[in-house]
């Protein structure tokens, strides 16, 4: 039976340490989840206790701890101060294993627009690959940086859908690494009202939102607007790409 704990602290982290000295174990031996990082308050009124949920792996999950490994070695090599810990990846993530990252330097691992972060996440993977003689997928973040950035492109992709719909006019969103892209296009998949497409190459590759067929976009007059531009021909919502983490391009 796997173990497993819940524990409360003042902070995450030294929440994480009490797990850890109950367990008798190490980081690299269990799966750590931040629950909840806990409020300070306003002179003690209105504070809540971090909360975090620490399993022991299995002895046969060696994949986690090899990607710990090579975080490690990373960041000493790197002389950031920043301490690595095994998380369960995320619900959208084909990634079996996932690696966060918090720290005083951690912020130097995310760059511009997350550029840093997801060289290292590539580098990550590339070793352990290497390693294996065969591909593996690995999810690393640095101080949940990922997930902030995906409510931010979420909450993006609804208003410009709304924004779309109302006005009938496509409407092109600012260059995006693909797993930007990806979050625009998967979060815009089921809406009845806008489709999205990836126009573009390379460093410049962008999403466009455009109002489907049909939809009841019109302008300041009552009169029906165009479906957008001859050039960006109607294409149907993507069907959720390979994988959120890895994929070269949507």
């Amino acid at each position: 039976m796997t173990e497993s704990l819940e524990v409360t602290a003042k902070t995450a982290e030294e929440a994480i340490e009490l797990a850890l000295k109950q367990l008798g174990a190490q980081r690299e031996d269990v799966v750590i989840e931040v629950i909840s990082k806990g409020k300070t308050g306003i002179l003690g009124f209105g504070s809540e206790p971090a909360r975090v949920r620490v399993v022991r792996l299995d002895p046969t999950q060696t994949l986690a701890k090899e990607a710990k490994e090579v975080v490690d070695k990373l960041l000493v090599h790197m002389k950031v101060n920043a301490i690595a810990s095994i998380g369960p990846p995320p619900q959208d993530s084909l990634s079996s294993i996932a690696i966060n990252v918090e720290g005083e330097d951690s912020g130097l691992l995310i760059g511009r627009r997350g550029e840093t972060l997801q060289a290292l996440q590539f580098i990550v993977a590339s070793l352990l690959s290497h390693t294996k003689g065969e591909g593996v997928r690995v999810h690393v973040d640095v101080e949940h940086y990922k997930d902030r950035r995906r409510a931010a492109l979420q909450k993006l992709a609804q208003n410009m859908a709304e924004r779309v719909s109302s006005s009938g006019r496509p409407m092109t969103l600012e260059p995006m690494p693909p797993a930007e892209r990806r979050i625009i296009h998967m979060t815009l998949a089921n809406d009845r009202r806008v489709t999205t497409q990836s126009v573009g190459d390379r460093e410049g590759r962008k999403v466009t939102i455009l109002p489907r067929r049909g939809s009841s976009g019109t302008g300041p007059s009552g009169a029906r607007l165009s479906d957008g531009p001859q050039t960006l021909p109607q294409e149907k919502s993507p069907q959720p790409p390979e994988d959120y983490d890895q994929e070269p391009a949507d």
